[in-house]
Order: structure tokens, then sequence, then C-alpha cells
């Protein structure tokens, strides 16, 4: 769009009356040659300030070259797009004018239209196996730096509820810099393990770019209530009923180069994290997670893509970790060909959850079979194969006997293959319908064989 512009500047009426104009601009826009960016100007700021739209424009008068400048200034739009607070954004390149410009001088002239500061929206949005309808209000561009101020309101189709108050804010005006406070309360049923959930609490998240990839700092205080589901419940799981008061510390690490996060083709995701609880509260633990995902083309448009999750945790006092705090595995985000959280040690059909669990997936994605509607809606749609594997266990990490405790892990097993369809809805989540065949499973684990239906953000 830049060098469109450019080109309407060179075709202007005043370049074909004066002929010294016309060798100025020719040689100014040559993207080899040497230049020097003389006024940078942006238009149609209102609520906007100044020094974070400077910040963000910054770097166009280091460009020596024409090239350079297109460069730039390319970049400083998509930063002023990626700040959510703009309708339009465009650049006009030109000569410098008037008396005192330079020979190889130019201006550059941002215009930006600003959105509406009070907006509100009702829509339906997308977690793990559940789908939930939000009501939410936001203030954007608060100060005029870029902050959002938001509440939303959450209803799920698994009888989940929650709301929360949030507010974002780019640290220095810098956009890859992000500083979030929020106050929430959340409410689940969870009923394989036969207990509802209740969390009022706040968290501070810091995220900022590092050497290698994104990292996140994290601070969560969180007050939380379990209480029995129904008559049946089992004991492991009443004597867990009550409050509970937990402080974390938690650190996340990602490094992403998938070309998208939903239906990925190419790339692969790095994501490590550590939280520690204990600095306050009742609740006390270590906790370790960590997942890889791979993703290649093969030919005929297909995709390999093969993933890795696990996990890891320990108590920091004489009692066990929480059964709200514990790991649990299994549904067709995860395991498929088992029941949603349905993996694992259990008491009277309820599901406990565990301190230590792994799994991994391997998948072919291929188009629709003779590729009906390519380029358009046939896109959407994609064929997978796959194999998942998987363990959830109780480990000792006081034994010194490392290498027995390894072997838990590798004892029974649970893994099932199948074939079936998913549909990306955009570049937010997508949903499958799969055939699964449980190949090895316990006597305990709640099993699906055959079709399972599965919504989500996060595949396996």
């Amino acid at each position: 769009m830049i060098s469109a512009r450019a080109k309407e500047v060179l075709s202007g009426p005043s370049m074909h009356h004066h002929q010294h104009h016309e060798k100025k601009a020719t040689h100014v826009f040559d993207g080899t040659n040497y230049v020097k960016v003389d006024k940078v100007r942006v238009e149609g700021l209102d609520k906007t300030k100044n020094d974070f739209v400077v910040h963000q424009c910054k770097d166009i008068f280091k460009a020596e070259t024409f090239r350079d400048v297109i460069v730039a200034c390319t970049e400083a739009k998509a930063k002023l797009d990626q700040a959510a607070i703009y309708k339009s954004v465009s650049i006009l390149v030109d000569t410098s004018k008037g008396p005192k410009a330079a020979k190889d001088g130019l201006d550059i002239t941002f215009t930006v239209k600003e959105g509406r500061r009070l907006s509100a929206s009702a829509h339906t949005a997308v977690g793990n196996n559940e789908g939930s309808l939000v009501l939410g209000g936001k203030v954007n561009n608060m100060f005029g730096r870029a902050e959002r101020l938001s509440v939303e309101y959450s209803r799920g189709s698994r009888q989940t509820t929650g709301y929360n108050v949030s507010f974002v804010k780019p640290v220095a005006n810098e956009l890859s810099r992000r500083l979030t406070v929020q106050g929430f309360k959340s409410s689940g049923e969870y009923l394989l393990s036969s207990f509802r959930e209740v969390g009022r609490g706040a968290f501070v998240d810091y995220t900022f770019p590092g050497p290698l990839g994104q990292q996140s700092l994290i601070w969560e205080g969180v007050w939380k209530e379990v209480s029995c589901l129904t008559r049946a419940t089992s004991f492991p799981v009443r004597e867990q009923c009550g409050h509970s008061l937990k402080s974390s510390f938690k650190h996340v690490f990602a490094r992403d180069t998938r070309d998208e996060p939903v239906c990925p083709s190419r790339g692969y995701l790095v994501k490590i994290s550590e939280e520690f609880a204990g600095l306050g509260g009742d609740v006390k633990f270590v906790k370790g997670e960590a997942e890889l995902q791979l993703n290649r083309r093969l030919f005929w448009d297909m995709v390999l893509s093969c993933g890795l999750q696990g996990g890891l945790m320990k108590a920091m006092d004489q009692d066990n970790v929480r059964i709200n705090d514990r790991f649990f595995l299994g549904g067709p985000t995860d395991v498929r060909g088992f029941n949603f959280r349905g993996i694992g040690p259990q008491d009277s059909g309820n599901f406990l959850g565990a301190e230590a669990f792994w799994a991994t997936g391997v998948h072919l994605y291929t188009p629709l079979p003779f590729n009906p509607g390519k380029g358009r809606w046939g896109d959407i749609f994609r064929m997978h194969a796959f194999a998942n594997a998987g363990n959830l266990c109780n480990v000792n990490l006081n034994s010194p006997d490392y290498p027995d405790q390894l072997r838990r892990m590798q004892e029974n097993i649970r893994w099932s293959y199948g074939a079936g369809i998913l549909l990306r809805i955009g570049r937010v989540a997508r949903f499958e319908l799969n055939y699964c065949i449980p190949k090895a499973a316990q006597g305990t684990d709640n099993i699906v064989s055959g079709v399972q239906f599965g919504v989500g953000v996060n595949f396996l």
C-alpha cells in the first residue's frame, strides 16, 4: 500500500509541470538511494497521547534508504494496528516541501481513525470441551496509551459461570510488554469427580519478550471453596471440601513458530511453566508443566503433527495436594477415546486426579476427499487419523528410588486410535467429530468407544 501511494505521488500534477521535481522524485523513490526522513505526521488523533504514537513511529527516522523507509513505515503501521484502538491506518510517502526541504528529504503522513472508546458485546466463546455465552463491555484507549478496561460475564455449557474485571496496559508504550490486572469470580461443576468449585481472586500478569520466546510472570491469589455435588460423593472427595486460600507465583515461557495455533501446518511450539504456591495462604506446592508440538507439511497438502505434554507436582507440607489443584487427564482434547477427566485414580466412581501425568499424540491431517470447495469453504474442514497415549498417577518424590518412580509412569499406559473430521472456527477454536477405538485402559477408566465430539482451543 505504501508503494502504491509513492507511485501516486510520482504521478501527481506537480511532477508533470516541473521537470526538476520529477528528477528529484525519481531519485528519492529509488529503493537503493539514500534518503532522509524530515517529518512524520500523524493526523486524526483525538484521545491518543502523542508520546504513545511517537514511540511506535520513532524507528522511521533511522531509515537510510527508501527501501528502509518502506519497511519502517510498514512496521509502524503494524504496531498501530496491534494497539487495536484505530478503525483504520493509512500512510502517505511524499517528497519534502518548503524552502528548507532537503534534496533527498521525505515527509511521512499517517492518517488514523480512532475507534469508539466505549463498546459492548455479546458473543460465544470456546474453551476446552466447553462453549460459553459471554456478555461484556470495554473502555478502549482509556488513558490515551492503548489501555483497556473490560468487564465480562460468562455462562458455559458445563454449568460454569464467571465474571471478571480486567485492566490491560502496555508497559512504557511497548505493545510487546503488557501488564494485566484482573479480579474474578468463577464456579464450575466437575461431574466425574462429583464436586463443585467456586473461586474468587485476583492475578497480576506481566508479559514481555525474551531472547528465545515470550515470558510471563504471574502472581495469583484465590480463595476457593469446594463442595460435594451429590449425596453419593465419595469420602476422599468429601474430605477435600471446604475453603482454601492460595497465593502463588508462576513463570511461563513460550516459543511459538506455528503458522496458526488451531490447525497449524508447519512450525513448533515449546511451552514450559513453573508454579510455586505457599507465600501466604494454606495451599503449598510446586508444580511444573511442559508442552511440545511439532508440525510438518507433507505431500498432497497433508500435515504430520506430533505433540507431547507432561506435568509433575509435589506438596510442600505433610498433606496431599488438594483435588482442585491436581492434574486430570482424558477427553477429546488430549487422550481421545476416554471421557473428560476420566483417566486415573478414582474412588466409588469419583475421579481424584493425580500429581504426575504425561500424554502424547500423533496426527495425520488431510484435505477432504477430492478437495471439494478448495480455496473456499473446503479449507476449514480437515480429515485426520490419530493415535493418543498417556498416563496419570501419583509418585513419591521424597523417595530416593527415582527409577522406581519413573517405572510407575510407564505402567498402565492408556492408548487409543481413530479417525475423524474437524472444523476450524477462524483462528480461535475447532470442532472435532471422531470415531475412537480405545486399545489399552484400566477397569476404572471412563471409556468412550465409538463416536466422540470435542470442541476447544488447545488440542494434543
